[in-house]
């Protein structure tokens, strides 16, 4: 146990920014952040619920998650920036430059984290919050490279919108319309206007969690259709 209190202390001192706002935003009147339960570190215990955020990969909680789902309900809170603006701090007495970056990401970029453990959404205690964020990347010069740069912080600047999903059908059902009843991985990123590699990262959430299967091939290309839910639900 002090093993796990000491890893809550470490992980309060590397966190980020974002994830303290977000923790503080989760944190309400009589919850208790980084508690210890089971061995694991919590970020916010409310009760016999728990708030976990996780801002970037989600293979760290392939062993923590199942683990706390045995006992308590757990919202899962991943943030995706849908605006972000560049904060360039030099090492001299140059003022930071800010400026709004043309990327933004949609909600199917929660793809790339949720394939380290696509089963597990479909777990009865467990809810997904994607919380659609504008946020600051903060950056430094690196030190190897006097023309590069590396980011050091994200700062939340609003939370946009905050979008529930409780199961992998939730996400399929927000696909655009124009997909076809059967599609390849290509087909799938073109519904998404995502790039190719989430649709990758897509079907195979979707097979995992028994929401689509593999019916055929065109060419090299796998192709999948939608599970019935009936069939989803093993009936």
């Amino acid at each position: 146990m002090e093993t796990a209190a000491r890893s809550a202390h470490i992980g309060e001192l590397n966190e980020r920014s974002l994830h303290r706002a977000l923790k503080a935003r989760y944190a309400a009147p009589g919850s208790v952040t980084e508690q210890v339960v089971d061995g694991f570190v919590a970020d916010v215990l409310i009760g016999d619920s728990i708030v976990e955020i996780e801002t970037s990969a989600f293979w760290g909680l392939k062993r923590k998650l199942p683990r706390l789902l045995e006992r308590f309900r757990v919202t899962l809170v991943h943030p995706i920036a849908r605006d972000r603006y560049i904060v360039k701090q030099s090492n001299g007495d140059a003022p930071a430059t800010r400026r709004r970056s043309p990327r933004h990401d949609s909600i199917f970029f929660v793809f790339n984290p949720l394939a380290s453990i696509p089963a597990l959404l479909e777990h009865p205690n467990l809810t997904l919050e994607i919380v659609m964020v504008a946020v600051e990347e903060i950056r430094v010069p690196a030190r190897r490279r006097r023309r590069d740069w590396t980011t050091v912080d994200k700062r939340l600047v609003e939370v946009q919108e905050t979008i529930r999903v409780s199961s992998m059908a939730d996400l399929f059902d927000r696909l655009d319309a124009s997909l076809p009843p059967t599609f390849t991985t290509r087909q799938l990123a073109t519904a998404m206007a995502s790039p190719r590699r989430l649709g990758q990262q897509a079907a195979f959430c979707f097979r995992q969690a028994g929401v689509a299967e593999i019916c055929g091939k065109e060419g090299n290309a796998l192709v999948y259709r939608r599970v019935a839910p009936a069939v989803a639900a093993g009936a």
